[in-house]
C-alpha cells in the first residue's frame, strides 16, 4: 500500500517535517497572509469562544478553503490537510507576539507555571471534514527577564505560538511535557495518522 498524498494548507516547515515522519507525500497549498491582500482567515478568537472550540473551527476553516483553492486551481483531487496550534494559559490563548515586547510579555507569564497546547488537525476529503485536537500540558521552569530577552533577540519566537519553539532554543525552558510533542512542534502525529484512516487514508 502507497502512503497518502495530501495537500498541506500550510506554509509551516514545522508540519512539513512530521509529515515527511509519517512518510506522507504531500503538495503545500498555502493560504492568503499577507496583509496586502485579502487573507483567507482572519485569526481571532470569538467572545467568550473556548480555547478547544477556536483550534478546532480554525483548522476546519483552513482545511475547507484549501479544497476551495484546490478545485479553484484545477489540482488532482487529494485530501486537504489543516492545522491550527495555540497555547493557552488560564483559559487564554497566546497566539503569535506581535512584536518583541509581546513575545516577551508571553514568556514572562509562562514563566514557573504550566500551560496546555492545543493543537487540532482537519482533514477535508469530497464532502466530509473530520477533526481530532491533541493537549498537552507543558511546565516552564523560572525564567530570569535577561534570558527571555536574549531569547527573543534570537528572533525564533515571532512566528510561533506562545512566543516559543519546543523543538528550538526554547527546549532549555521546559521542565516537563505531559502529551504529545509532536502536538506541541504544531502537528500531532497520532491524530493526523487518525483522521487520514478515518476517510479511508492509512498511514501504515
Amino acid at each position: 500500500m502507497t502512503a497518502p498524498a495530501v495537500y498541506l494548507a500550510s506554509k509551516s516547515p514545522r508540519r512539513e517535517e512530521l509529515l515527511r515522519q509519517l512518510g506522507i507525500d504531500f503538495a503545500s497549498l498555502p493560504l492568503r497572509e499577507s496583509s496586502a491582500r485579502e487573507r483567507d482567515i482572519v485569526e481571532g478568537a470569538h467572545d467568550a469562544e473556548p480555547p478547544r472550540h477556536y483550534v478546532e473551527r480554525i483548522a476546519r476553516t483552513k482545511a475547507t478553503i484549501g479544497w476551495q483553492r484546490m478545485l479553484q486551481r484545477g489540482l488532482p483531487p487529494r485530501p486537504v490537510l489543516g492545522a491550527d496550534t495555540e497555547v493557552v494559559l488560564n483559559d487564554t490563548i497566546f497566539g503569535k507576539p506581535q512584536d518583541a515586547a509581546d513575545a516577551i510579555r508571553m514568556l514572562a507569564l509562562l514563566s514557573g507555571r504550566t500551560h496546555h497546547v492545543l493543537t487540532a488537525v482537519a482533514l477535508t476529503w469530497e464532502q466530509n471534514t473530520a477533526a481530532e485536537i491533541s493537549t498537552s500540558a507543558v511546565t516552564f521552569r523560572a525564567l530570569a527577564r535577561d534570558e527571555i530577552e536574549r531569547y527573543v533577540a534570537t528572533g525564533e519566537p515571532f512566528d510561533k505560538a506562545g512566543a516559543y519553539a519546543v523543538q528550538g532554543r526554547a527546549a532549555t525552558f521546559v521542565q516537563r511535557i505531559d502529551g504529545s510533542y509532536s502536538g506541541i512542534m504544531g502537528l500531532p502525529l497520532y491524530e493526523t495518522a487518525a483522521v487520514l484512516a478515518g476517510i479511508g487514508f492509512p498511514v501504515l
